[in-house]
């Protein structure tokens, strides 16, 4: 298929991080972007000002016999009224990691890959490649801080992608560099144990030529059976140390990424000192370990969007190693009931050295009601490692957060996949 040559392409799940970026890149080629969405966003508002026309809702009646293509969300289940439409008219339909797949094949592709710290390490090479007049395609699963968007249409050969493991999407990519930050049991909604997820890593590596190059550390416990019998070269960022590395973001998984970013630019000849800079100027991006604001009476607003045990840890390690002096509150909103289940014993433990936590309700996203797991099941796990833990409602938030006894020594986490994000900026706007 030739993307080039269509002109009308409907989206199912525009507002996805992912979907938008290619709903973007279609605007920019001049095609006419439709496409439909459960909730508007930032995301839908923004896409809408650049031409696309947005339904908020899925109905089969948003698709039009006129549509060249329609690419979908992983989320769509094939149930959608809007697929079986496209079947019946006959109209061809991809999965959003199809239309990544055909972006790709005639690009230099670097595609970041790993269980956690892949947007972070996408958007630092981005960085990376700009201030080198590399001119890159970009596309990451969240928006760059310094040009608000999760997309960039460049003109070079280079793409870089954040590569999702999830429901072995990116098996579409063909990496001529691929990046692996770690491998850690996630989405066992889709897999089945960890040797399944790292079944799906192996796959993606095997693909590769003796030209290619693997980004890793290749002694990682979980790291070590992918690399088993592939062709392309293994490059071990954990060589790149530099006394130079001064970053804005904090954590010792961030100098990790920076590692990568260091080891990608050797690759490529680029300029060390150049590339140094870069990183340091890095400010991250939206919704990871993010500054919101501060509110009237001083208090630091910060959001992350960490959702499974090991980014918590990690985003509450950054923001101890950050925030010395300064009371920590955390508003956590669990994302999935499939993760809550399966990681409740994790997450419990995740929490055991913050001054306060605030559970909210399991965010559902694409799955149903659990009645086996909810929220106050995991209240009280974690009073087990920390008793200065609660419950609440999204809309009674205010209730247990009065800014009044909140004050400059104080800071305020959201942190979850979903949409705590909004309580910061409520808290912010009062």
């Amino acid at each position: 298929m030739n993307l080039k040559i269509l002109k009308k392409i409907h989206f199912i799940g525009i507002g996805g991080i992912g979907v938008s970026a290619v709903a973007r890149m279609m605007l920019g080629e001049g095609k006419l972007v439709v496409g439909s969405n459960l909730g508007e966003s930032k995301i839908t508002q923004e896409l809408k000002k650049l031409g696309a026309i947005i339904y908020i809702e899925h109905n089969e009646n948003n698709l039009d016999d006129d549509t060249d293509l329609v690419i979908y969300s992983p989320a769509i289940t094939k149930g959608s009224s809007e697929l079986q439409k496209a079947k019946k008219l006959n109209i061809p339909v991809i999965s959003y990691p199809q239309s990544l797949g055909l972006i790709s094949k005639d690009k230099f592709t670097i595609a970041v890959s790993g269980t956690h710290g892949k947007t972070t390490t996408t958007a630092m090479l981005a960085e990376i490649f700009i201030d080198a007049q590399l001119d890159p395609t970009v596309i990451v699963g969240s928006l760059l801080k310094k040009q608000k968007t999760n997309f960039l249409n460049g003109k070079s050969e280079y793409f870089i992608v954040e590569a999702c493991e999830y429901k072995r999407s990116f098996l579409q990519l063909q990496p001529n560099i691929l990046v692996i930050t770690n491998i850690d049991e996630d989405h066992l909604d889709y897999y089945k144990d960890m040797a399944d997820i790292q079944s799906a890593f192996k796959e993606l590596a095997l693909k590769m030529s003796e030209k290619d190059f693997i980004v890793c550390d290749p002694n990682n416990p979980t790291i070590i059976p992918v690399l088993s019998g592939i062709r392309a070269k293994i490059v071990d960022y954990r060589q790149y140390k530099s006394d130079n590395l001064n970053l804005k973001i904090p954590g010792k998984h961030n100098i990790q990424n920076a590692l990568v970013g260091l080891a990608i630019a050797d690759i490529l000849n680029l300029n060390k000192e150049e590339t140094e800079k870069s990183l340091n100027n890095f400010e991250g991006t939206w919704r990871r370990f993010e500054c919101k604001g501060k509110t009237k009476n001083g208090t630091l607003i910060y959001d992350d969007y960490a959702h499974n045990p090991t980014e918590v840890r990690a985003t509450l390690q950054g923001a101890k190693e950050f925030f010395k002096d300064k009371k920590i509150t955390i508003i956590f909103q669990p994302h999935l009931y499939s993760r809550t289940k399966i990681f409740l014993e994790d997450f419990a433990e995740s929490f055991d050295d913050i001054d306060r936590v605030i559970i909210l309700p399991i965010y559902a996203a694409r799955e149903k009601n659990d009645p086996s797991i909810n929220s106050e099941i995991l209240v009280e796990k974690i009073k087990k490692f920390n008793q200065n833990v609660s419950y609440s409602e999204f809309e009674n938030i205010s209730e247990k957060i009065d800014l009044e006894s909140f004050g400059s020594g104080d800071v305020i986490f959201t942190i979850g996949a979903g949409d705590v994000y909004k309580i910061g900026e409520t808290l912010l706007a009062v």
